[in-house]
């Protein structure tokens, strides 16, 4: 088996070809990246140590990807990863890479017979629908009013029922008209493909900001007493998501290579789901009680373009069809997180500080 995995170098890539390589020995990896993201670079002796080899590309340069060769599984997580980008500056980087490069790479896999799986995003559904739904406040969080009738919409979160009609930003745009363009080459060109619209996804080796990787950043600044806001809201802190550990992922990702016979033309929501839900304040207390530092924290009350109050993800589809289910906790995620930030902190705290 010949697997690339474009953004390999990023967070995502990284791990998932250091995981499939400690498992596969026999499998060829190769990570392409164009290491545009600030320590995408401290990715590559990893890769190195693990017999991943690297190749610098961009997926928005044709040639770039022809000098990869033939493979049989492509594994497409290159992104430009931020909701807000493309607001108040020119989308031609966004658009370049997140849809003319997925169409880069997605006629790569049809000159050379490949198959791939496509990590999409949860931003895919529209902000406005999301932003009009009947929430609850409580102290720590908004709750979900799960009695409305939205299809979609239920106790369990957001599933692959809630409507696309609508705004989601122009990140979210991008990447469903890429979701759109792989259903159509695997209708085209019988080739076999999966697409994954991931939430949170985090864990070691995730280079946070504000606007993408949080968790990551919320532990590194409580851990080198660094500064942090809650923006938005009333800046409260209390606006959700569900997170899920980049090697929970990855036990999935194996379950559908194995069966992407089985599975080919399926769109799946993939989280951490309602139990590993959680809000900017409530991360706070986890830090804080995980590294033993309190900071304090600022507050914003406007809100930014394109942000949502809530958003969990309903897996039960997913759940349903493979049997996998996260197993790392919150507070797993969070020791995991602090653990490699104090491990490697020499060469990390000049990123997240």
């Amino acid at each position: 088996m010949k697997v690339l995995i474009t953004g390999g170098a990023g967070f995502v890539g990284s791990n998932l070809a250091c995981f499939l390589k400690r498992e596969f020995r026999s499998w060829k990896v190769a990570s392409f990246d164009n290491l545009h993201r600030r320590g995408s670079e401290l990715n590559l002796p990893r890769l190195k140590d693990a017999g991943v080899s690297f190749v610098h590309g961009d997926i928005r340069n044709k040639e770039d990807l022809q000098q990869v060769g033939n493979f049989d599984l492509l594994i497409e997580c290159s992104a430009e990863p931020s909701v807000l980008a493309g607001y108040d500056e020119s989308p031609e980087y966004l658009i370049n890479t997140n849809l003319m490069g997925t169409i880069n790479c997605l006629e790569r896999c049809r000159l050379t017979k490949a198959d791939v799986i496509f990590l999409s995003t949860s931003r895919v559904y529209p902000m406005n629908l999301i932003n009009n739904l009947k929430y609850d406040e409580d102290k720590t969080r908004f709750r979900l009013d799960s009695n409305q009738m939205i299809p979609g919409v239920s106790e369990y979160g957001f599933s692959e029922e809630l409507s696309l009609n609508g705004i989601r930003s122009l990140y979210g745009g991008t990447k469903l008209c890429s979701e759109i363009m792989v259903q159509e080459y695997i209708a085209a060109y019988q080739m076999k493909g999966i697409v994954n619209r991931c939430g949170v996804l985090t864990g070691p080796w995730q280079m946070g900001k504000i606007d993408q990787g949080f968790v990551a950043l919320w532990v590194a600044r409580h851990l080198w007493n660094g500064e942090l806001a809650y923006i938005g809201y009333g800046g409260t802190g209390k606006q959700v998501r569900d997170v899920l550990h980049v090697e929970d992922f990855y036990q999935l990702l194996k379950i559908q290579i194995e069966r992407l016979d089985e599975f080919s033309g399926c769109i799946f929501n993939v989280g951490g789901g309602r139990e590993l839900s959680v809000s900017l304040c409530e991360l706070t207390d986890l830090c804080r009680e995980v590294v033993g530092k309190k900071i304090s924290i600022s507050s914003i009350p406007k809100t930014r373009p394109a942000d949502i109050p809530y958003y969990v993800t309903d897996y039960r589809l997913v759940q349903e069809a493979t049997n996998w289910t996260p197993h790392r906790t919150l507070k797993d995620i969070i020791c995991d997180i602090s653990k490699w930030l104090q491990e490697n902190e020499a060469i990390l705290r000049p990123i997240f500080t």
